[in-house]
């Protein structure tokens, strides 16, 4: 069997680091293979409108936006192909990324496989996922709640930091905690339990969220754990806020991350990777922002840096 071809860059994730990193190294006449996995578009193709992208005042579906940017890349010439990548051999040049079925060898690589958001997985949640009640992001979807009574699930930074976030726009959000005080720094519990806005509801745990067949939330089922009760809270919108798992598994090591997953980009840059020619782009990589802006951005960043290390080191 003839040996693979060696790509000039290989980028692996299909959301918004993804595409954008796409798109430049495609107009830089690098001629990208795109790499898919398992969910084409990454998280904002499960978004029903996205209303905080610049240049949509009216705002866009997620779906829609995700193939705006697919159509561009492929307009300059990137190209697309499935993959799951299982494991990464960056010992020699060209780098190595195997997946199950085969090889493929590349001079540079942008990992832009995104992160998972930790779910429940208690009945009704899967199903009224994406614009149906249940989210994952208080900073993407807090506006369609306006004047509405909401869930946050969780008792840690990011929860307090989604709770007060949605005092803005819903009229009570109740903070469902399985413990009796938040696992957030001080300052931002404090913040949250002082809100008049914000109602916790402590020792509980979401046993299912209802409204599956009318095909919207209309309330969230809870157990309290110390007397076995279950109650139902009257809301809209369930935020389910208890932590991302970046998909960094397949290139750890020869790789960094951090105690939670998260690629470690050399001190000082946000994508150079220890390993020359590698680059790490968007919520693989940031578990601060998480938005589609900032993803995109770390994209393009990437496909610059990658465009100079081949032009240095021969494309």
């Amino acid at each position: 069997m003839p040996s693979p071809s060696v790509e000039n860059v290989v980028i692996i994730g299909t959301g918004c680091a993804g595409l954008t990193a796409a798109i430049y190294t495609a107009r830089a006449n690098l001629n990208p293979l795109v790499l898919e996995g398992p969910l084409p578009g990454g998280q904002l193709t499960t978004t029903s409108e996205v209303e905080n992208f610049p240049g949509f005042p009216q705002g866009i579906d997620g779906f829609q936006l995700m193939q705006n940017l697919r159509e561009q890349a492929t307009r300059f010439g990137a190209r697309f192909e499935q993959a799951l990548i299982t494991t990464v051999d960056f010992t020699s040049m060209p780098r190595k990324l195997i997946a199950a079925d085969r090889v493929v060898l590349a001079k540079s690589v942008i990992i832009a496989t995104g992160a998972s958001p930790r779910m429940t997985g208690v009945p009704g949640e899967k199903e009224l996922y994406g614009g149906k009640g249940v989210t994952t992001c208080a900073t993407c979807d807090g506006a369609f709640y306006r004047k509405m009574d909401v869930a946050v699930i969780g008792g840690g930074d990011s929860a307090a930091e989604e709770a007060l976030f949605l005092t803005r726009f819903a009229s009570k959000v109740y903070l469902v905690h399985r413990r009796n005080e938040l696992r957030a720094s001080k300052i931002m519990a404090d913040r949250a339990t002082s809100h008049e806005k914000i109602v916790c509801v402590w020792d509980s745990v979401p046993v299912a969220v209802e409204g599956v067949e009318q095909g919207a939330v209309s309330g969230l089922r809870i157990r309290h754990v110390k007397s076995g009760v279950e109650s139902v809270l009257p809301v809209k919108g369930v935020f389910v806020a208890i932590g991302h798992l970046p998909n960094t598994q397949p290139f750890v090591p020869p790789l960094d991350v951090d105690e939670n997953g998260y690629f470690k980009p050399l001190p000082g840059s946000q994508i150079q990777t220890k390993v020359p020619g590698v680059y790490v782009a968007g919520d693989c990589a940031d578990h601060v922002y998480r938005q589609a802006i900032t993803a995109a951005g770390m994209g393009c960043a990437a496909a610059i840096e990658a465009e100079r290390w081949l032009a240095e080191h021969g494309s």
